[in-house]
């Protein structure tokens, strides 16, 4: 059975709705069927999460087929000394490009999914900045909060022959999980976000 068939399998046993699921995880209803359809994965935490409300392991639902591993790489980076958003970010890619030598790197455009909270948050952003000049560069009210949430992070994709990374760099931290599942489309979903291979790998 694939992880997608055994959420579904494990929440009807546990007498939930895919709407009492995700209301529960704080995730939108989409997300849970996207899981169940094997359209997309949950992150660590969700993943876990899972496990616990439908008493079942980790190890249950994940096999060979999941898309993310669980374990996660964190190690220390030190950009606090850069000056301006454009050497930031040109120092992120060296420190990728330097630890994935041999693996061609994709920087990633990053969307948080909605919840129905920020759905309605982008609806009210959406209708509060209609009527400001020089707002027009956004699509959504969320773009510019994902955009201000995001400043501080940076997505790629790593990959080889074998094997593929996903990594986020921070100022602080690089944190690296192997995808279990190729990925091999120019759009996909890990966790929370929907990413974009945004140009040629570096």
């Amino acid at each position: 059975m694939t992880f997608g068939e055994k959420l579904k399998e494990a929440r009807v046993k546990a007498g939930l709705s895919q709407e009492e699921l995700s209301q529960r995880l704080s995730v939108s209803r989409s997300a849970v069927a996207k899981w169940e359809t094997d359209r997309g994965m949950p992150d660590v935490a969700n993943l876990k999460a899972l496990a616990g409300l439908l008493d079942v392991s980790v190890d249950y639902l994940l096999d060979d087929e999941n898309t993310l591993d669980l374990s996660v790489i964190r190690e220390p980076v030190d950009l606090k000394g850069e000056k301006g958003l454009i050497k930031k970010a040109k120092a992120k890619d060296a420190l990728v490009r330097e630890k994935f030598s041999g693996y061609a790197v994709y920087p990633l455009s990053a969307t948080k999914k909605l919840s129905k909270t920020e759905k309605l948050r982008d609806d009210a952003m959406m209708l509060f900045t209609a009527f400001l000049p020089g707002i027009g560069c956004f699509d959504s009210g969320t773009d510019i909060v994902n955009a201000l949430e995001n400043l501080n992070n940076t997505f790629y994709l790593a990959e080889n022959d074998k094997k593929q990374f996903f990594i986020v760099v921070s100022d602080e931290f690089m944190e690296i999980r192997q995808v279990a599942a190729r990925i091999s489309g120019k759009k996909f979903e890990i966790g929370d976000y929907k990413l974009v291979k945004v140009q040629k790998p570096l």
